[in-house]
């Protein structure tokens, strides 16, 4: 039968890669017990009993088993999954069993969530927004591109001509110094906005008299 000693190279890299976070274990299945360690998360050690670890495993008729979660002796929430390490003859000798302390990224999902609630912070002031117009259009701009997956330099002719657009309808071309600006922002010349802007207000349909 194919040695478990050959499977714990990739024991090794994998635990390595990812060290101090990631805990790797083979079982040897015909002794019940820990057969190598590495990385150190679970506290177990070579010898150790498996069955505690076993009694997880419901079937070991697929190769793959997880990920499934489970909580580490000192509380720490683990993300775990377990590879059947078959012998010579394809039955199962060994389990590799592949530990992550996602801990860490729990408590920065929470704190990601909660720096970018805005539920508990003040209406944006209106006497410091109110005549800038460059958040205007960054707002703006920000919307749509966000909407349509994309930068404001990467947007289509298509895309580009129907956010110019919106922002003539906000009358924020009229503003002294805008045109620098979206222009800057959408990566295009001053001469290819015009020449955009022109298009857009000579497609608009004219108010009937």
């Amino acid at each position: 039968m194919t040695s478990l000693e050959s499977f714990i190279p990739v024991a090794d890299a994998i635990a390595m890669v990812f060290q101090p976070h990631v805990e790797a274990v083979i079982h040897d299945l015909a002794k019940g017990t820990v057969h190598h360690v590495a990385g150190a998360l679970s506290g177990r050690a070579p010898l150790d009993d498996s069955l505690t670890e076993l009694g997880d495993i419901e079937t070991l008729d697929r190769p793959v088993i997880g990920p499934y979660p489970k909580t580490n002796w000192d509380g720490r929430r683990l993300k775990s999954i377990t590879a059947v390490l078959p012998g010579t003859d394809k039955q199962p000798i060994g389990l590799l069993c592949i530990n992550v302390d996602v801990s860490m990224m729990e408590t920065l999902r929470a704190l990601t969530r909660d720096f970018l609630s805005f539920q508990k912070t003040d209406a944006r002031p209106a006497a410091l927004f109110h005549h800038d117009w460059r958040e205007e259009i960054n707002e703006r701009v920000g919307h749509f591109v966000s909407i349509h997956r994309a930068t404001p330099g990467a947007l289509s002719s298509g895309q580009r001509l129907t956010l110019i657009a919106e922002l003539d309808s906000r009358g924020l071309f009229d503003v002294r110094s805008a045109v620098p600006y979206i222009a800057q922002l959408l990566n295009i010349s001053r001469a290819t906005l015009y020449k955009a802007l022109k298009a857009v207000r000579d497609n608009m349909p004219t108010s009937p008299h």
